[in-house]
């Protein structure tokens, strides 16, 4: 499955190139079209909110009925403000992405793909503003332990851990 989730992903991120330009402001439907033409030719149910209640060791995600709403207030407050990326200077993109990434993974939307969802976002913002896509390699080991507690910082409205990890993946990325 994981190979074909990746094959999918990489044919649908040409797709996603091709469709939002540099002056795109992404809203709550972008995301549900990026889940859906990813995972169309997988899951049934791809770019479908969740109608379940989802967790991750002892961490729980945002509450099934809550999604639509939280979601709405996603795209008002956070997606309306840092993107499109292409008008956000180094240090303003650095944050955006950490606050995007965060608050996105947390609502956890869909039932698989949420994180990769989130990245693919972060690319595109990156994309907009100059930069190549990132390079999420180094996220493993300790620095995955050290996503996993950045995530959930975020609940806290804390994003400087995400801010951190997210400087290192772009320094990584455009070297």
């Amino acid at each position: 499955m994981d190979r074909r989730e990746t094959e999918a992903l990489e044919s649908a991120f040409k797709i996603f190139t091709k469709t939002y330009d540099k002056n795109h402001r992404f809203a709550a439907k972008d995301i549900c079209f990026i889940h859906k033409t990813w995972l169309k030719k997988i899951y049934s149910w791809a770019g479908q909110y969740r109608n379940t209640n989802l967790s991750k060791d002892d961490f729980h995600f945002a509450a099934a009925r809550e999604i639509p709403r939280l979601m709405a207030e996603f795209e008002k407050k956070i997606l309306s403000r840092f993107t499109p990326g292409s008008r956000l200077e180094d240090e303003e993109l650095t944050h955006a992405l950490a606050v995007v990434h965060t608050e996105l993974v947390l609502i956890h939307p869909f039932r698989e793909g949420n994180g990769r969802v989130a990245r693919v976002l972060s690319d595109l913002m990156c994309l907009q503003a100059g930069l190549p896509s990132l390079d999420y390699r180094m996220v493993k080991g300790a620095e995955k332990k050290a996503y996993f507690r950045a995530v959930q910082a975020g609940l806290d409205r804390n994003y400087q851990p995400m801010t951190i990890l997210f400087k290192k993946i772009i320094q990584k990325s455009i070297l």
